[in-house]
């Protein structure tokens, strides 16, 4: 069933999402060459444990920290380790955090150091085809209108599109209906004012296809190329689109 947000709500989502921007500043004051994942982690818990927030991700089906951070071929849901983040590295933080029962869900995409050209494009296209997606967020549209610009952004950027996982509806739960996929897959879903959703593209250098690693969560590329992720969590409105969790 898709959650409509009443004004309320709406307004507990905007301060939820506000939290989550200002963590991602915390990461991003931190976030360079010599920091490990691990590390990553930590800045969250801290700031999750100062500012009242519950972490979406800590034990969800049995998930086993505080923020998901993949690194270079790692798609998403990548444990912060004791990896050390290198010069020409890009790392993926997927924060998802709760504040008073409703949850925000973001993605940044970092270039630690200096990266190729062709990488460098991938992580500033990834957000692009955000940008694609979410223009077409209106009352009455439909999400395969989001799908398609995606898809359609993406392709025309020389990028593929993982298909096994997609964005999703996010209110007092991490995950909500609908689906909302980065290809076309005809799903004719009518956006409503009230609704919010998170877009996320996750788009590849190589092949789009992936699999999931021995430690069961990390999804990583099939062909060892680059990935990148960029997701935020969206108001759809009555003329357009309100974005939660930041820029």
């Amino acid at each position: 069933m898709i959650s409509i947000k009443s004004a309320r709500e709406i307004e507990l989502m905007r301060e939820a999402g506000e939290k989550n921007i200002l963590c991602f500043k915390e990461i991003e004051k931190n976030i360079k060459p010599g920091i490990t994942t691990d590390k990553i982690n930590k800045i969250v818990e801290e700031f999750l444990k100062k500012n009242d927030c519950i972490s979406s991700t800590l034990g969800f089906e049995g998930y086993p920290k505080s923020v998901c951070v993949s690194v270079n071929d790692e798609v998403v849901h990548g444990i912060p380790s004791g990896r050390v983040l290198q010069n020409g590295d890009i790392v993926s933080v997927d924060l998802v955090l709760s504040y008073k029962g409703y949850h925000a869900d973001a993605t940044r995409t970092y270039i630690i150091g200096s990266v190729p050209e062709n990488v460098k494009a991938l992580v500033e296209d990834t957000k692009g085809a955000f940008y694609a997606g979410v223009s077409q967020v209106k009352e009455g549209a439909r999400i395969r209108d989001i799908s398609v610009a995606v898809e359609e952004y993406a392709h025309s950027h020389g990028l593929s599109v993982v298909e096994e996982l997609v964005g999703h509806g996010i209110g007092t739960s991490m995950h909500e209906e609908p689906d909302v996929p980065n290809f076309d897959n005809h799903n004719m879903t009518k956006l409503k004012a009230g609704m919010t959703i998170c877009i996320e593209p996750m788009l590849n250098l190589g092949t789009k296809h992936v699999y999931v690693a021995d430690d069961d969560w990390t999804v990583k590329t099939a062909d060892g190329a680059y990935a990148a992720h960029y997701e935020n969590t969206v108001l759809v409105t009555k003329d357009g689109y309100e974005i939660l969790t930041g820029e």
